[in-house]
């Protein structure tokens, strides 16, 4: 029997707009989860105009993402998902981000400050971390 038009084949791609209004919505929620202040969310998510910011933040479902700030959710969710992993209490894993570490890679500093160095880097960097952890390797 054929299926109405309307359905999705399983081998279609989210759009990117479908991407970009996921990863919105959660980050938003992650960013509540940490506290984040609005400038925080703005510099993790590289710095878009305050205006966009909010239009983002008010209608996820209307935004379409670049790249950038694609990779950069990405990441983010990475790292928060590796903390719930690492850390099973969900007020630790919230917690973590903005807490003085002592791990080399953030000498003293949380791994929020670092995050906010505004680079994608800094995110992939972080994320790695929290990877090695899971595994083992740090």
């Amino acid at each position: 029997m054929q299926n109405t038009a309307h359905a999705v084949k399983a081998h279609d791609k989210p759009s990117s707009r479908d991407l970009s209004a996921a990863g919105l919505r959660a980050f938003f929620n992650i960013a509540r989860d940490w506290g984040l202040n609005t400038d925080e969310q703005m510099v993790l998510l590289g710095t878009p105009g305050r205006s966009t910011f909010f239009k983002w933040k008010s209608a996820p479902e209307h935004a379409d993402l670049k790249r950038d700030t694609l990779e950069r959710l990405s990441y983010i969710l990475g790292i928060y998902k590796a903390l719930q992993v690492l850390l099973p209490a969900t007020a630790a894993a919230d917690a973590w981000v903005k807490k003085p570490n002592t791990a080399p890679l953030f000498g003293g500093s949380s791994a929020l400050e670092r995050m906010l160095g505004g680079n994608v880097a800094d995110l992939l960097a972080v994320r790695q971390y929290l990877d090695a952890r899971r595994g083992g390797w740090a």
